[in-house]
């Protein structure tokens, strides 16, 4: 008896690391997507922002290039704007039907988009500045994520409660366009740091528990894809309200 139930443990535990292993596997892969897709973003707002407009030795914007001036002062600005809003409709709806290689191609040209429509954060916002809200939102992320991974809370709760946050700030900064409220543009920052913080701890644990030990290697490289894509949002979202409440302007 004492045999079959040394086996039966050991076998459990054999069980329990071959899961372990491939769940840090997965997660890693997540990571590595989202974090080069967040470099690859940084990389092409920067070449963007260089290409758009004359600096003077103080920092000082002195002039738009014609560059510049397609992609903020003409329609070119809204296809921009508008084009990864589109992706991620596309991958949303449309990885099922998508083999990883080809998931991986439109997460990358995502991303690319991504880097030409925020290369406005330079132009508005000062380089240290800028520097300074990413690396504090990188800190704020790196925390809630690792909490979001090693929590045994269930957060499903407070992700309902923070989906309808979102839908309302989203809803209040489609009003405050017209209303041009300093007050309201104030407010809906803080509250948008205080969901995409909760938001990062919620995905996470959501993605972990995406992860199953019995997917396929294609069905594994997708909802790692998907998992980064999410993660990748909810940082870039987390840096613009922080930009907004800390970013010092030119």
């Amino acid at each position: 008896m004492d045999f079959n139930r040394q086996n039966i443990f050991q076998a459990t535990s054999a069980k329990t690391a071959v899961w372990d292993a491939g769940l840090r596997a997965y997660m890693l892969k997540v990571y590595n997507y989202m974090a080069t897709g967040v470099l690859l973003t940084g990389i092409i707002s920067l070449i963007s922002f260089k290409l758009s407009a004359d600096i003077s030795a103080s920092g000082q914007i002195i002039a738009l290039k014609p560059y510049g001036n397609a992609i903020f002062n003409s329609g070119l600005k809204w296809i921009i704007m508008l084009a990864p809003l589109a992706v991620i409709f596309y991958m949303s709806f449309g990885i099922n039907k998508m083999s990883t290689s080809r998931a991986q191609t439109v997460f990358w040209i995502f991303t690319i988009l991504m880097g030409l429509s925020l290369s406005w954060v330079l132009i508005v916002f000062t380089g240290v500045s800028v520097a300074r809200v990413f690396f504090i939102t990188s800190a704020t992320f790196g925390a809630m994520s690792i909490y979001g991974y090693t929590t045994k809370r269930d957060l499903t709760k407070l992700g309902s409660f923070l989906m309808m946050g979102l839908i309302g700030i989203i809803i209040a900064s489609l009003v405050n366009i017209f209303l041009k409220s300093t007050m309201m543009h104030f407010v809906i920052s803080i509250l948008g740091v205080l969901i995409f913080v909760g938001l990062t701890a919620y995905d996470t644990q959501k993605i972990k528990n995406m992860y199953s030990a019995s997917d396929t290697i294609e069905t594994s490289g997708k909802k790692a894809i998907m998992g980064a894509l999410t993660l990748y949002l909810d940082f870039i979202n987390l840096f613009i309200m922080l930009l907004r409440l800390f970013g010092q302007r030119r």
